[in-house]
């Protein structure tokens, strides 16, 4: 089996120990976390995990197994790209004077359909959603200019077919 990206879903209470038991099964088997992020979903009191892997199938299957036996753990799901639609989004400081002396600043914010978010004396703040492969674009045409900071979010995303936890927590009502 080859390594594929997949895309976990975790549904689970939200409670205290959870992420760290969680990113416990990934470091057993040796499996580095791409990206991590934890939100609340679209059930009340209800937390989703949307955890990024790199791996073959055989090891997501066992790996979402050992998460479902979490006892706060409602339900997990995994997805591979081509099932979901997602993005990350990621902040960019720049020197504030590149923005006024560099006409190539502004081309390549409005190329990459980027956003100014703040302008001040000293620096400017660039947003940019859009896939992984935008985001790094944009680091590396920028980079020249010399970023002073670059942060990058966890992917965010929502499956392309419904997914059946309204129903199962329906179900056990």
């Amino acid at each position: 089996m080859e390594n594929k990206t997949f895309t976990i879903s975790v549904y689970s209470e939200n409670n205290v120990g959870l992420l760290n038991r969680i990113s416990g099964i990934f470091l057993k088997r040796h499996i580095n976390i791409l990206s991590l992020n934890v939100s609340e979903s679209e059930i009340e009191n209800v937390s989703r995990f949307i955890i990024v892997v790199d791996t073959t199938e055989k090891w997501v299957q066992n790996i979402v197994g050992q998460i479902e036996k979490q006892i706060e753990v409602i339900k997990a799901f995994y997805h591979v790209d081509e099932e979901t639609i997602f993005l990350e989004s990621a902040l960019f400081k720049i020197n504030s004077s590149l923005l006024f002396d560099e006409r190539q600043i502004q081309n390549i914010i409005k190329e990459s359909n980027s956003e100014i978010v703040t302008v001040s004396r000293d620096f400017f703040v660039i947003s940019k959603s859009g896939r992984r492969s935008d985001i790094e674009e944009l680091y590396e045409k920028l980079k020249p200019f010399g970023i002073m900071q670059f942060v990058r979010s966890g992917r965010i995303s929502v499956s392309k077919e419904k997914m059946e936890i309204s129903t199962l927590l329906e179900e056990l009502k």
